[in-house]
């Protein structure tokens, strides 16, 4: 196993170099005083206010958290917090080998199993996925003000941006359609799936037939959790309430440097956003590299922002969306005599030993 995971940092440090490299060739010139002086004249207040929302999102995901768990363990919201910190910490800090780190916490804290949790989490990325889904292609549609003013100027890349977010917005029509119909077959019929699946890989990879029959399968549990219409109602509106607020941290922070980012629509806002989940596939622990990259590359070719106050806008979305939680997630560590390498490994046996 850490073996794989070295071979992966490897060649995502590789990529991530790859794309540096290509981005840089791009410029002709950066300026590193202009980039300060961009950076120095950002408004601390607006930055401020982002922090709030980004850490008022993490008691958000355990009101959530705690709707999920409704029907099989009664908790509460304060004993949910403190996990959603640390984990984010630990995935902020250890990349993706701290992903798991929220379910294996709350699973040990609650007295409940890691599969179970684990589930939880999955459901959890849909309604995530489905909340952004929903929000890009009903404000790609809308529009961006933006856009008409820089076509009214004559400039064509007004036009692009336009293009871009409607074939996207088309793009992720046809995902939510897919997803909500996927996860309706599995709700009803997950175990039929997951056998059915299983027989059919299994000449190929035994192992690998029993890794999607046991993702399958969890993935179906984390469903179950949604027991009738209200919960379903809860589960999509606090989602929903959480991604628009995380709309308006990036509009914060856009907003800081004036100009032209703090023109910045709702579409506009949510196209940066998507190509930052994009991007964050592809990080290095506590360094990332795919966020900013396809942040400041969005902001650079795209919205046209000159090469300086793209790299600085990008890095500080990064530290305030992504990387703000490491200070409050160790102290909160601390507080629960935890530590986030050793829950890490802790949590790499479970997962293991549940892929068996």
């Amino acid at each position: 196993m850490i073996q794989k995971r070295t071979l992966i940092s490897a060649g995502v440090l590789a990529l991530l170099c790859g794309l540096i490299y290509l981005q840089v060739r791009t410029w002709k010139k950066f300026d590193w005083h202009t980039f300060w002086a961009r950076t120095d004249q950002v408004k601390v207040s607006y930055i401020v206010l982002s922090l709030a929302i980004i850490y008022f999102l993490y008691v958000l995901r355990a009101v959530r958290w705690r709707i999920f768990l409704k029907p099989v363990h009664e908790t509460t919201v304060a004993r949910l917090i403190a996990p959603q910190f640390i984990g984010f910490a630990g995935l902020a800090a250890l990349g993706r080998p701290g992903e798991m780190i929220r379910p294996y916490l709350i699973a040990r804290k609650e007295g409940l199993t890691f599969s179970s949790q684990v589930a939880v989490w999955l459901v959890e990325r849909i309604f995530d996925m489905g909340c952004v889904a929903i929000m890009f292609v009903v404000e790609g549609f809308v529009g961006d003000p933006l856009w008409n003013e820089l076509q009214a100027q004559g400039l064509h890349h007004g036009r692009t941006l336009q293009t871009t977010v409607e074939v996207s917005a088309g793009i992720f029509l046809a995902a939510i359609v897919a997803l909500i119909v996927g996860a309706i077959v599995l709700w009803r019929s997950g175990a039929t799936v997951a056998n059915y699946l299983e027989r059919k890989l299994e000449p190929f990879s035994a192992k690998m037939a029993h890794g999607v029959r046991s993702k399958i399968l969890a993935f179906t549990d984390g469903l179950q959790t949604i027991h009738d219409l209200a919960s379903f109602l809860q589960l999509f509106t606090v989602s929903m309430v959480m991604w628009i607020l995380v709309g308006v941290s990036y509009w914060l922070v856009m907003a800081s440097y004036g100009g032209q980012l703090a023109r910045l629509g709702p579409a506009s806002i949510l196209l940066l956003m998507v190509a930052g989940m994009f991007g964050s596939l592809i990080q290095l622990p506590g360094v990332g590299g795919g966020s900013q990259l396809a942040t400041i590359a969005l902001l650079n070719n795209v919205f046209h922002v000159d090469n300086e106050t793209a790299v600085s806008c990008g890095m500080l979305l990064w530290a305030v969306t992504f990387m703000s939680v490491i200070p409050m997630g160790l102290l909160l560590a601390r507080r629960e005599h935890v530590s986030l390498r050793a829950v890490a490994k802790a949590e790499e046996k479970a997962e293991a030993a549940l892929a068996e």
